[in-house]
């Protein structure tokens, strides 16, 4: 079989199967965000859970003229401090997450445990 004819069997069994794959996942709903690192994985952890902010941290917000969707922000973008961050914890482990939104370097610190992650200080750095 010459060359050219087998480059155009494989490029048409290529984008058959590209057809296919698109037509299957396409309106499913399913993703191909690459959560492999540690700091994609942890904000994905946090984010699926229910968000509490303490009295403190609500302060810190409107002091800064910034409202919970700056913190929202933070968990899509942010990087995980890990040499700040306690880790080491059983129940619920504390990390500290930095981000810069409207041209302020916020960092907060959130305790995540099993089912809430809870905000616990928001700092301007």
């Amino acid at each position: 079989m010459p060359l050219f004819k087998r480059i155009l069997f494989y490029f048409s069994g290529v984008l058959i199967g590209v057809v296919l794959l698109f037509f299957f996942l396409g309106g499913s709903g399913a993703s191909c965000e690459y959560d492999y690192g540690p700091n994609s994985r942890t904000l994905k952890n946090i984010r699926n859970k229910e968000l509490v902010y303490s009295e403190k941290a609500l302060k810190q917000l409107n002091n800064q003229g910034l409202d919970t969707a700056a913190v929202s922000l933070l968990l899509q973008h942010g990087d995980v401090l890990f040499s700040e961050s306690n880790t080491q914890l059983d129940s619920c482990k504390i990390y500290v997450i930095t981000h810069e939104i409207s041209e302020k370097n916020l960092k907060i610190q959130i305790e995540n445990c099993e089912k809430t992650a809870s905000v616990l200080e928001i700092t301007n750095h």
